[in-house]
C-alpha cells in the first residue's frame, strides 16, 4: 500500500474516533448512531454485555454514556490493520475515573461495523 494511501486510512479511522467521542460527550445518540453500520455491534466486557444493532448500541450510549454522565478524552490510537484501530481513551463520570480501550473496525463505507470495549 502506498503511503499516501496508508496516511488518508489512518486520519479517517482518527475522524471516526474523534466523530464518536464528540457524539458521545454532547449525548447526541443520533449523530453517534450515524457513525455506525445498522449492523453494527458493541462488545463490551466492562458492562458484560454486547449489543447489536443501533437499537442497542442507543441503548449502550443511553445507559452508560447519557446515565452516567461520561465524558471521554482521547488518549492515543494504535493502528491494527487497514480498518481498524485501538483508542486509547480517558473515562470520567457518575462513576469516577477509568481508562479504556476502544478497538473500532470500519467497514468498506467508512461505518463503524465493531466496536471491542474494554477497561485497562
Amino acid at each position: 500500500m502506498k503511503s499516501g494511501a496508508m496516511s488518508q486510512t489512518n486520519a479517517h479511522l482518527r475522524q471516526v474516533a474523534n466523530a464518536l467521542i464528540a457524539a458521545t460527550n454532547a449525548f447526541d445518540v443520533k449523530h453517534a448512531l450515524s457513525l455506525f453500520a445498522h449492523d453494527a455491534v458493541i462488545d463490551d466486557p466492562s458492562t458484560g454485555h454486547r449489543f447489536d444493532g443501533h437499537d442497542g448500541i442507543r441503548n449502550y450510549i443511553e445507559q452508560y454514556f447519557i446515565g452516567y454522565h461520561t465524558v471521554t478524552r482521547f488518549l492515543s490510537m494504535k493502528r491494527l490493520g487497514y480498518n481498524r484501530a485501538c483508542v486509547r481513551v480517558d473515562f470520567t463520570g457518575d462513576f469516577g475515573h477509568e481508562i479504556g480501550k476502544l478497538e473500532i473496525t470500519v467497514n468498506a463505507k467508512g461505518l463503524i461495523a465493531q466496536v471491542d470495549a474494554d477497561l485497562e
